[in-house]
């Protein structure tokens, strides 16, 4: 199959690839019948490699799309993904078409799982975060025969087509700005690189443009579990006292920057003239603050109109359609932490 091909897989494809029946994969897929290990292993193995996921619409609807986008993110904790959710929502209702939501936790194993289940249903198309999959899930994306895109992320191999930012330009740009705003003394305080891409890029993109100008970073710290308030003031605090020349304190996100600035205001900081403070996403709950923060829209509501609208076309469309490419631009808000040069 190629990459516009839309025929989905059959049993057929997962016989010729494992090298038995139809009848013998089908009772291997349903948990049915009297399989030998080593032939079920093999039945799993081929269709796992293919992407081959089960057809859960039974009868006369077999062939059939339902009416439902399978809408695969890791997490509606952060205040990101509703806002997402809000733009894929307003696209859709206009339509027949309904969002169904599967969460990950940030988890490729988790993802996997919610994939193949959303999948076999056989909805009318998939709108999943991020660029970064395991091969399990790139292969059933692949081969599900309906449109995929891929939100939030442009950096990097789409499976089909992409909407989003790139994050390794935001943190580029970040870093700009700081350097022109005269701050040489920088720290980073994020989400552990390993579960979340995203800012691994951004933190990528701001080092690489601080060390072209001659600047390190001079401490940085990293968290998982979910952005808050309280983790951001125990972060501020602790690389402070370990670091206590720095003049600059860029956070992954908004929430941890804005716990970093309750805490600097607490301590009778001067900000932003002894120091300068930046989150990213833009959040608007946070617009109450004491002091406005600094940060970089992270496009969220357009990102899920987009994709939705591509969904749309492409699932109503009876010719294969090329993929498309959709790269938003955020804009810094400098806010009242960042001086303007």
């Amino acid at each position: 199959m190629t990459k516009h091909d839309n025929r989905p897989l059959t049993l057929r494809d997962v016989s010729e690839a494992s090298g038995v029946s139809e009848m013998t994969v089908s009772r291997v897929l349903r948990n049915r019948g009297d399989v030998s290990d080593a032939t079920r292993a093999r039945v799993l193995e081929a269709a796992k490699t293919l992407g081959y996921v089960p057809n859960k619409i039974a009868g006369a609807l077999a062939s059939q799309r339902v009416n439902l986008v399978a809408v695969i993110i890791p997490s509606m904790s952060n205040m990101v993904f509703p806002e997402v959710m809000t733009g894929i929502s307003q696209i859709l209702d206009e339509t027949g078409l309904q969002p169904v939501v599967g969460i990950t936790g940030y988890m490729p194993e988790k993802e996997e799982q919610v994939l193949y289940e959303m999948l076999s249903w056989r909805p009318s198309g998939v709108i999943i975060a991020g660029l970064e999959h395991s091969d399990a899930s790139r292969a059933m994306l692949r081969a599900a025969g309906i449109p995929v895109v891929e939100i939030m992320d442009v950096d990097g191999t789409p499976v089909d087509s992409v909407v989003g930012i790139s994050h390794r330009r935001a943190g580029q740009q970040m870093a700009q700005a700081i350097l022109k705003a005269g701050y040489e003394h920088i720290a980073f305080l994020g989400t552990k690189m390993l579960l979340d891409h995203r800012a691994r890029k951004r933190f990528e993109g701001f080092t690489e443009t601080l060390a072209k100008a001659g600047v390190e970073i001079e401490d940085s710290d990293f968290y998982s579990g979910g952005s808050a308030l309280a983790k951001g003031r125990e972060m501020t605090r602790d690389v402070l006292n370990r670091s206590p020349d720095l003049d600059f304190i860029y956070y992954s996100n908004d929430l941890i920057g804005a716990g970093g600035l309750l805490y600097l205001i607490e301590q009778g900081v001067d900000i932003p003239k002894e120091m300068g403070l930046a989150g990213f996403n833009g959040v608007n709950l946070l617009r109450g603050l004491p002091q406005e923060l600094a940060t970089m829209d992270s496009c969220r509501l357009e990102i899920g109109r987009r994709a939705a609208e591509i969904i749309i076309e492409r699932s109503g469309s009876e010719t294969p359609q090329d993929p498309k490419r959709i790269v938003l631009e955020p804009k810094i808000t400098y806010g009242d932490t960042l001086r303007v040069r």
